[in-house]
């Protein structure tokens, strides 16, 4: 049973350790939640800032709906950064639900936001309660401008665009955790949104990204669809919704992009447990290890959204730094409104429409994470 308000599940991983750095800064005190409290307390006197002035428990718990619910109870929020969600989230959301509790997360996996969105959405609401996945930098920052776009009238369809960038050396720089949830999507139907009813990409499908704050096109991918097209669905403001995700680096992406004419050649028709093995592999090839701390002369990041309606086009974009150090931020913009009990929203709903787009960003902005430009066309 949980002593304290808000639960980080995942505890040992990078990205919950982050999210404990903002909450103590916030002091917001917190219980964290993993299978084995030995190595959560080791890798947090390691990596989370300022531990010493922090208010806190660790609890051990199995990836199981009971034992979680068990150690979620007592708190209000649970915070989950188990992935790939897709795999272990629906029982974090599950647990949550059975203790309570309000549960956000970390992914940007389609599949499983619709699951969410289908399976639990109603029960969320009828308990009172807010489960909001994709609380992260993706894609936070894309819904972030879609919805400035969407500020001005008339505006129907959205393109977005999520760009990164990293350190050069393949994939250095990106968790493990994002790692293996990356080519879990090689598993994934990926959908957009056109004409308010979602619809599969073609296989295979990319963009050159022409963008006025590059010299050449940035080579992108649907990213296993985004959580956009899922949360503007059932929107009535918009119409159509195409995003893609594509890093500063161009190679990186089109390694990924030949990855997935491989899978299909070899891998697609081989049994479950088998493609598990092939992408633990190269899970372990390419991102063996938790990579260091963001630093903010690498880490960069810029996400644009471009509406247009009959007669109107407006071009809004959020700049951005530290997409994982961000995402820590984001989780506890929610925390501190949850804990008051202010949200727009309960059941299934985004991180901009519970708590507020302009509160979204402004948290980010007083932090240095963000800056906003919106363009009318």
């Amino acid at each position: 049973m949980a002593k304290y308000p808000v639960v980080i599940y995942g505890a040992s991983g990078y990205t919950g350790m982050l999210i404990m750095d903002w909450l103590i800064d916030q002091n917001i005190p917190f219980t964290a939640v993993a299978r084995n409290a030995g190595r959560v307390q080791e890798m947090m006197s390691q990596r989370v800032v300022r531990l010493e002035s922090a208010t806190y428990e660790i609890i051990e718990a199995e990836h199981t709906v009971d034992s979680l619910a068990t150690a979620f109870t007592g708190a209000k929020v649970v915070c989950n950064t188990v992935g790939p969600f897709v795999n272990f989230g629906l029982v974090g959301v599950e647990a949550a639900l059975k203790a309570g509790c309000h549960h956000i997360d970390t992914t940007g996996e389609q599949e499983y936001i619709r699951t969410v969105r289908d399976e639990y959405g109603e029960q969320f609401r009828q308990a009172g309660l807010l489960v909001s996945p994709s609380l992260a930098y993706m894609y936070t920052f894309a819904e972030i401008a879609a919805e400035l776009a969407l500020e001005h009238p008339g505006i129907d369809a959205l393109e977005t665009t999520t760009l990164c960038r990293g350190p050069r050396e393949g994939v250095a720089g990106v968790t493990v955790g994002s790692t293996a949830s990356i080519f879990e999507m090689l598993r994934a139907r990926e959908y957009y949104l056109w004409d308010g009813k979602l619809k599969e990409h073609a296989p295979h499908t990319s963009f050159n990204i022409t963008s006025p704050h590059f010299m050449q096109p940035v080579f992108s991918l649907p990213w296993g669809g985004t959580s956009l097209p899922i949360y503007f669905e059932k929107d009535s403001r918009v119409k159509s919704c195409v995003s893609s995700v594509g890093f500063y680096d161009n190679d990186v992406m089109q390694k990924v992009h030949q990855l997935s004419y491989k899978w299909e050649e070899e891998y697609r028709d081989l049994p479950r447990e088998h493609q598990d093995e092939v992408i633990r592999q190269v899970v372990a090839s390419t991102t063996p290890s938790m990579p260091p701390r963001e630093r903010t002369t690498q880490m960069r990041m810029v996400d644009t959204a471009i509406g247009r309606g009959q007669l109107s086009a407006v071009r809004a974009e959020v700049f951005g730094t530290t997409a994982y150090i961000a995402t820590g931020a984001l989780q506890t913009a929610a925390v501190i409104k949850l804990l008051e009990g202010e949200t727009n929203k309960v059941g299934f709903a985004s991180g901009s429409k519970a708590f507020g787009h302009r509160y979204l960003l402004g948290f980010l902005e007083e932090r240095g994470l963000a800056r906003a430009s919106v363009t009318q066309l």
